[in-house]
């Protein structure tokens, strides 16, 4: 299926812009090919939901220029531009000035693809958190934390509180999280709220780089370094410099990289492939790992000198299974997103469906949980939820798991209140609370106390 964000492609060579837009075509990405840049700008608003990839080098309005009047109009747009040689320490600068990435002529088709479909992941998750502020309002808005981090839960509220301190800090982290829990959306939170907020985030998917590319791909090479090189090239640690890199499954880097990637890491230093010419670096480091480094370690997978220098602060994000209480809220959010960008309305989500998702397990977390939603915005399957739950399929068993969404419900609905709750089930408090105890429910998990913990920057250390 054809993605439905359009990237816009600026360049006055007809047949650049044509082989371009094939090759970005052929991988289902929308295009928009636009001769020049005013053609560009007629596009542009402030929640377009694609990209701009543009030269550099055209006649009129270049695509420098180009790139300022679309930072005017929102300021979170990413902004790929394409370089001839000698280009290359302009479009470093323009990097510093607000572009995403740059390209330099000539690029494999797979290049251009593989940096449109980032930023396209980018401009997807800076629109959801802008929608999540619209709708939690004025008081949620002002905390990005809390928006794109959801829930109510005691182990939420502490991670938040963890996340804040280390942010004031300039120590490395390593993020910890099952797949789906939302690593990438920690990395950037973080980021976001340090420092370095105004400077370059730059993630690297680790787990996706061939082998034979990472080294050239994190610190790059001289131009003669090998067959092909042509000119110098940047690497992932240098695109950082002033900002954040984040390692995205550092646990997928072979041994043989590990050792030159303890380095670079521990003194700030990168020499490019070809070079004996060691280049100093000003940047934060974030990694983050989908399985236990410690237990790595033991079998030989990871050095322990890297981790011990990539865990100066250790944050882990739970699984959905781990913090039942918050998947109402989560849920409820995520389709809000979703029908907004199905150019829907939220539809009622009925108690019994809300209690159903609190007792799945979620191996996909939030992940998962997404596609549900997106499911649910488009109509489709309403009833996924309930199709798991039972494991009693007799009348009276079937009745009680029934009962029992629905007072989940409930008490997600009402954050634990039991007065609210025994008054929207026109119970008795007493039978609300024979009932509870029947199906093992308890106020506290679906409490909404309001109330952020604090952590000091030394306590962070322990997390």
């Amino acid at each position: 299926m054809t993605n439905t964000a359009p990237i816009l492609f600026v360049d006055d060579e007809a047949p650049l812009r044509h082989a371009a837009a094939q090759a970005l075509m052929l991988a289902d990405l929308q295009v928009i090919a636009c001769p020049d840049a005013a053609t560009a700008l007629a596009q542009l608003e402030r929640d377009f939901p694609g990209v701009l990839v543009t030269d550099i080098r055209m006649p009129g309005m270049d695509g420098l220029s180009l790139m300022a009047e679309a930072l005017k109009i929102d300021a979170e747009l990413p902004v790929i531009l394409v370089t001839g040689h000698g280009d290359v320490d302009l479009a470093v600068q323009s990097m510093r000035d607000g572009a995403y990435d740059f390209l330099e002529k000539p690029y494999a088709p797979a290049r251009l693809v593989q940096a449109a479909i980032r930023a396209l992941e980018k401009r997807r998750l800076t629109l959801e958190n802008r929608r999540l502020r619209a709708v939690a309002g004025p008081d949620l808005a002002a905390d990005p934390v809390a928006t794109r981090l959801l829930g109510r839960s005691a182990v939420m509220t502490r991670l938040r509180a963890s996340l804040r301190a280390v942010a004031a800090t300039e120590a490395d982290v390593l993020i910890e999280g099952a797949t789906g829990t939302g690593k990438t959306v920690m990395a950037q939170t973080l980021h976001d709220i340090s420092a370095r907020a105004t400077r370059p985030f730059v993630g690297v998917n680790c787990a996706a780089l061939p082998i034979a590319l990472i080294e050239n791909e994190l610190f790059g090479h001289e131009a003669g370094a090998f067959p092909g090189a042509t000119r110098p090239r940047y690497g992932k640690f240098e695109h950082a410099r002033g900002g954040t890199l984040f390692l995205d499954e550092v646990d997928s880097l072979p041994l043989s990289v590990q050792g030159k990637l303890l380095h670079a890491i521990e003194h700030r230093v990168v020499t490019r492939i070809g070079s004996n010419d060691p280049i100093a670096l000003d940047l934060r480091i974030l990694a983050s790992s989908k399985g236990d480094l410690v237990e790595a370690v033991r079998r030989g997978q990871f050095r322990g000198d890297l981790l011990y220098r990539l865990n100066v602060v250790t944050l882990r994000l739970p699984p959905l299974a781990e913090r039942r209480e918050d998947i109402p809220m989560v849920f409820s959010a995520l389709l809000a997103t979703a029908a907004t960008r199905a150019g829907r309305s939220p539809p009622d989500v009925p108690g019994a469906v809300l209690s159903a998702l609190t007792m799945r397990d979620w191996p996909g977390n939030v992940r998962e949980l997404r596609n549900a939603a997106e499911r649910m915005a488009l109509g489709l399957d309403p009833d996924f939820a309930q199709a798991d739950i039972a494991a009693d399929d007799s009348l009276a068993g079937q009745v009680a798991a029934h009962e029992r969404r629905l007072i989940a419900a409930a008490l997600a609905a009402n954050g634990g209140s039991i007065k609210a709750t025994y008054t929207a089930l026109r119970l008795s408090r007493k039978a609300l609370y024979e009932k509870m105890q029947r199906h093992g429910l308890s106020r506290e998990q679906f409490r909404d106390d309001g109330a952020e913990a604090s952590v000091s920057a030394t306590d962070v250390s322990k997390t």
